[in-house]
């Protein structure tokens, strides 16, 4: 059934899903800050700046209104940036049906509260929202997903009738999506990757070689479980899509900005340098940082994210914060939820 929806926030992620929810035949419009891009979606049918050289559904339609997007709209996906969700949500709220179903599909924590998404969007919407209240998730580029490469995702809600919704919403013959009640471990994973995918580009740049990135991926996995759990996830969650999955894809591609901005630091270019000439929002500068945060509230163990930390923060030179993980004492693989490496 043809449903009304808005999607927040034009940049690639958010392009590529509202290109998924046009190509399932549903009416779309997406939201973009500023007028210039909305000009160009619905003109000429790109979005050069986050998704060159591809071309969007001619009946996408794009404002920078918030009133315009969300007015008859029956589903509200959020794709804006951590930073700007708790400011976005505060000024969606007055447009929102009562009735509203509301997804979201970014990666990250709040600044200075490091709370997850959904925590952020439940205190601006309202608690009546949380069963229909849906996270997506899961290893998938919007470049591969805009030109139609087969992906699977993961939709997370407390509330199984809004995933199955959603799920269907999205599900076609190139993106596949399966539900998972575990809201925080969907989150959580999504989240912290993009740590590890920081640390595993710099360590690629420092031709460290295979064996190191797949150390890395595989202690950082451990470290997303440690935390993970203490907050109160599902470990499993963590070898599902939202974890290794997610983890593998943006630790390995060229189209990931955290694993490209790592490859950036290890040139000898600070961090501010990186991310302006990045263009976009590397989410994994401030995950560190609340990962950081988080393992000291939680009294959890993460070495590779205290690492980074230093090397991101306080100039720590990336050789001698391998050479400090490597020469840490010695530990048990199997115990890895509660020890370090």
């Amino acid at each position: 059934m043809k449903q009304r929806i808005a999607v927040l926030g034009a940049g690639s992620w958010g392009s590529a899903l509202a290109s998924v929810l046009v190509e399932n035949g549903h009416d779309v419009k997406i939201w973009a800050r500023r007028d210039e891009q909305t000009e160009e979606i619905n003109r000429s049918h790109t979005n050069e700046k986050y998704l060159p050289g591809v071309k969007l559904p001619e009946s996408l339609f794009a404002s920078s209104s918030l009133a315009e997007c969300l007015k008859e709209r029956d589903i509200v996906v959020f794709v804006v940036p951590s930073h700007t969700m708790r400011e976005v949500a505060k000024k969606v709220k007055p447009y929102l049906p009562p009735d509203a179903l509301v997804v979201h599909a970014t990666k990250g924590f709040e600044l200075d509260t490091w709370k997850r998404m959904s925590e952020v969007l439940l205190e601006e919407l309202g608690g009546s929202y949380q069963s229909r209240l849906v996270v997506l998730s899961g290893p998938s580029h919007a470049e591969e997903v805009i030109r139609k490469c087969p992906t699977a995702v993961v939709v997370a809600s407390s509330g199984l009738p809004a995933a199955e919704k959603v799920q269907t919403l999205f599900m076609n013959h190139y993106f596949r999506v399966y539900t998972n009640p575990d809201v925080v471990g969907v989150e959580v994973g999504g989240a912290l990757k993009n740590v590890i995918a920081l640390a595993s580009g710099l360590a690629d740049g420092l031709q460290f070689g295979d064996n190191a990135k797949a150390a890395l991926m595989t202690r950082g996995l451990a470290e997303i479980a440690r935390l993970g759990s203490a907050m109160g996830a599902e470990p499993i969650t963590f070898a599902g899509l939202a974890g290794v999955g997610d983890l593998f894809v943006t630790c390995t591609s060229k189209h990931s900005r955290n694993f490209r901005a790592g490859n950036m630091l290890s040139q000898g270019k600070k961090l501010d340098e990186v991310l302006k000439e990045m263009g976009m929002v590397v989410e994994g500068v401030k995950t560190t940082r609340a990962a950081h945060a988080l393992k000291k509230r939680y009294n959890v163990e993460m070495p590779i994210n205290e690492q980074l930390y230093l090397v991101l923060f306080e100039n720590k030179e990336p050789r001698q914060a391998v050479k400090e993980l490597m020469e840490r004492g010695r530990t048990k693989e199997l115990e890895e939820i509660v020890q370090g490496w």
